[in-house]
């Protein structure tokens, strides 16, 4: 194939409905198998494994057999990006007309979620902007680059030298991911990904599926890393004008 004929066949494979409804529900970095697709894609499972086996092939997905399972995830953090940048076009062309108040699902997703294996939503475009305004990372245009301001305004959450100062082991790269819901950047790359698994570690988010809790424990040290205005706007609640926790979250302890 010419390369029009190849950017033509991603884009065919990643545009039919149910496909794309089992690339969304990989999006936050999950393998699942053939099955919990299916459901999410409201197809049958032989439906759905034709459906898999196109976007293996594609190379937009990667499977493994774990078991008497074969699990199916994103192939790359391409992949994720590519899904990003087509919700953001798409949520853009939809138009004032289309806006309506969306449920409790759709504002913990807006809130924080996971894109692939960094944190999205509006904590994710937060610490953005936080470690922007600390000079831990410079911002030029789509490029991100971490500066020499980045180890001391992370460990400010704990988060140390030798989790990414690691001899022989890859740079601490950062890139910008278009956030289809905020319509602005959060981050990626190496470095967003070591800060999702340390708060993940650290009990101050939880994973749900696609959505991400706030403990809070993580409300509080969260909130005084980054500052009190700043934090407000990660906890409204665009459907009720309030902050607030899942029910899940708050059980937690610190």
């Amino acid at each position: 194939m010419t390369n029009t004929n190849r950017i033509a066949h991603v884009a065919a494979l990643a545009g039919e409905p149910a496909r794309t409804a089992m690339l969304l529900e990989l999006i936050d970095g999950r393998a699942l198998t053939a099955g919990e697709l299916a459901r999410a894609a409201h197809i049958t499972p032989a439906t759905a494994s034709r459906h898999l086996a196109l976007l293996v092939e594609g190379g937009l997905l990667a499977a493994s057999a774990r078991g008497r399972h074969r699990y199916h995830r994103l192939a790359s953090p391409e992949v994720a990006q590519m899904l990003e940048g087509i919700m953001q076009i798409a949520m853009r062309q939809a138009g004032p007309v289309h806006r309506v108040v969306p449920g409790p699902r759709d504002a913990a997703m807006r809130r924080a979620r996971t894109c692939y294996d960094h944190i999205a939503g509006r904590l994710g475009v937060a610490i953005a902007q936080h470690l922007e305004a600390q000079g831990a990372v410079a911002l030029d245009g789509d490029a991100a680059q971490v500066t020499e301001r980045c180890a001391p305004a992370l460990a400010a959450i704990g988060l140390t030298t030798d989790a990414f100062d690691v001899p022989g082991g890859p740079p601490l790269t950062c890139r910008l991911c278009m956030d289809w819901s905020e319509r602005r950047t959060h981050l990626a790359g190496r470095l967003g990904t070591l800060i999702c698994q340390h708060l993940l570690e650290r009990g101050w988010l939880l994973r749900r599926a696609r959505t991400l809790d706030i403990t809070p424990a993580g409300a509080a040290a969260l909130g005084a890393w980054m500052g009190a205005q700043r934090w407000a706007a990660v906890m409204q609640d665009a459907s009720e004008g309030a902050p607030r926790f899942s029910r899940a979250a708050t059980k937690e302890t610190a």
